[in-house]
């Protein structure tokens, strides 16, 4: 069976791994790989073969409906007529829109991902018979194992 656990790099890691030798399971049943992190800003834009499921046009759109509608009614009273003022409050609209969305995702979700902080920085392999697996399960979420996961 093996034992697959994620970790950020910490004493934690190494008084596991030792632990995990005490307990009878061999050096060589034991692989660590550590993993290289995300270096570079993630792209706001998305291209024709990759999307992130994140929208920048969505609030963007519905300030562009609301203020043609807005724009429109205003626009009978105004001298340039309902198109003319639609028109110009959906480009508003859009603006005003776009804007708000991009703040959002450069600045309060770049600053909800760094005070979270904890990312995984690798990976420990654990070969074991199956009557230990539970046992070594146990060991390494009491040592800060941010996931673990078995198969047999």
């Amino acid at each position: 069976m093996q034992v697959f656990s994620t970790f950020e790099y910490s004493p934690y890691l190494e008084l596991a791994i030792s632990l995990l030798e005490e307990k009878g399971i061999q050096k060589e049943k034991i692989f660590a790989v550590p993993l290289d992190n995300r270096l570079e800003q993630r792209r706001l834009f998305d291209s024709l073969h990759r999307s992130d499921g994140v929208s920048l046009i969505d609030i963007a759109m519905a300030l562009a409906s609301a203020f043609s509608v807005i724009g429109a009614s205003v626009g009978f009273i105004l001298a340039w007529g309902p198109i003319y003022w639609g028109l110009i409050g959906a480009f508003i609209g859009f603006l005003l829109g776009f804007v708000i969305k991009y703040i959002y995702l450069k600045v309060v979700k770049r600053n909800q991902r760094l005070l979270r902080g904890k990312h995984s920085e690798l990976i420990l392999i654990v070969e074991c018979e199956e009557s230990l697996a539970e046992m070594v399960e146990s060991l390494l979420w009491d040592h800060q194992a941010l996931g673990v996961a078995k198969i047999k």
